[in-house]
């Protein structure tokens, strides 16, 4: 009688013989390709949109979650009773008229010139 070898009995018990396996590796699949195309990429852009908002400075032309398009005049406003500039409100120039605006809700940063700012990373 022949004895089998040791690997033999390994290899043997490493394959997948149940169908709860194979559907829980189907499902880690999905969700690896689904954080891979959705997920991170939807973060490097939020990370992005929050560098564009830190370094805002007088003069950029912005647009608002609103969609008024405007020029910065001013970051940081005096609030009445403070002493201290509020540095999350932001006043812009759209037309002959100003607006005070919170900083987040910046939908987009058009640069100095109108132009979109250039993306720091390619894709």
């Amino acid at each position: 009688m022949s004895a089998i070898p040791v690997y033999a009995l390994f290899a043997l018990q490493a394959q997948p013989s149940s169908p709860m396996f194979m559907l829980i590796l189907q499902f880690g699949l999905i969700f690896a390709i689904f954080y891979f195309l959705v997920i991170r990429p939807q973060q490097r852009q939020r990370k992005q949109h929050e560098e564009r908002l830190r370094a805002l400075k007088r003069g950029d032309e912005v647009v608002t979650a609103g969609g008024i398009v405007g020029e910065i005049v001013q970051i940081g406003t005096l609030a009445a009773d403070a002493k201290a500039p509020l540095d999350d409100r932001i006043t812009i120039r759209s037309g002959e008229s100003r607006l005070v605006i919170e900083r987040s809700r910046i939908a987009r940063v058009l640069g100095a010139e109108g132009t979109a700012a250039p993306s720091k990373g390619g894709a």
